[in-house]
């Protein structure tokens, strides 16, 4: 199994003097290619600010961030931000969908941002949506879409470029229970299915249950 995530003793915080936060303390972890983790912790426990530093939106104030075999910390912005859209796809609680855009083409865009021809991105586009069950929603436009069925367009948007590394914070937070298990069940199937490596922030330990590890966050540090 590679490794395609490898954080090493990340600290991070926030402010100085009295207003200091520290909201990471000696974070490590490792993920494989093909291996689901769930990251659960009680509200301000620090999920999303490690999901912002293994995404290589934020830079540790200490640690090593290793994507893929890159290591984060010796590269410029400009390349951090070429790995980031290389190699990582993310997926938010809330979708975020292009709304003039219809399904289809909110999963187009990002590969023909890559440089992928448009046939080739169509088709990857249709692949992944009808892996998800959207084949007969591909033209209707997100305000069309029921609050599902945006989540699994943005899950596919995430997958379009077939990223190494896939990181989701709370990705069906803003669902009903029964959709939520019904996305989630797709999501890790399709993630499986595509053999990358998956991080996923929940609430929800039922559905972190269904993952192939679970790891805490608590005062700062992972158990």
């Amino acid at each position: 199994m590679s490794l395609v995530l490898d954080l090493d003793r990340i600290a991070h915080g926030y402010g100085r003097g009295p207003a200091r936060v520290d909201v990471l303390q000696g974070v490590s972890l490792r993920l494989g290619a093909g291996e689901i983790a769930a990251l659960i912790g009680q509200s301000g426990a620090g999920k999303s600010t490690l999901l912002h530093v293994a995404g290589l939106l934020e830079r540790p104030e200490t640690g090593r961030v290793v994507i893929a075999g890159d290591d984060a910390g010796a590269l410029s912005e400009r390349r951090r931000a070429d790995l980031r859209g290389r190699a990582i796809g993310f997926v938010y609680q809330f979708h975020h969908l292009l709304p003039e855009f219809s399904a289809l083409e909110n999963v187009v865009l990002p590969q023909r941002i890559a440089g992928t021809p448009r046939h080739q991105a169509e088709a990857r586009a249709r692949h992944l949506l009808g892996q998800l069950g959207l084949d007969h929603r591909l033209d209707h436009r997100p305000g069309k879409l029921s609050g599902g069925e945006q989540q699994r367009v943005a899950i596919a948007r995430a997958l379009a470029n077939r990223p190494a590394l896939l990181l989701a914070d709370e990705p069906t937070g803003n669902l009903d229970e029964d959709t939520a298990a019904v996305v989630m069940d797709e999501l890790l199937s399709l993630v499986r299915t595509e053999g990358l490596a998956a991080l996923i922030a929940t609430h929800n330990r039922g559905l972190a249950e269904r993952m192939d590890r679970t790891v805490t966050l608590k005062r700062g540090r992972l158990a």
